[in-house]
């Protein structure tokens, strides 16, 4: 599988997050360095079970939606 990586715009968006977190409910204050560190170790090891959930997520919507589509065909059949 491909890596997970991220843009410099969305590592500056995660460590805005990441920060007031780490401040709030750690009372720690995480800079730049560490706070990248982690956001690549998150992005490699916990990563994958987000994106495999995403799609399991994404292939139950695919799959009622060819259902219904099937359905919709089925409703277009003529009488013999």
């Amino acid at each position: 599988m491909t890596p997970i990586r991220f843009s410099k715009e969305e590592i500056a968006a995660i460590t805005a997050k990441l920060r007031p977190y780490f401040r709030d409910e750690l009372e720690m204050e995480l800079r730049d360095l560490p706070a990248e560190m982690l956001i690549e170790f998150l992005a490699r090891e916990i990563g994958p079970f987000f994106y495999n959930r995403a799609l399991y997520d994404a292939q139950s919507v695919v799959s009622k939606k060819a259902e219904d589509l099937a359905e919709a065909i089925a409703g277009l059949e003529r009488q013999e």
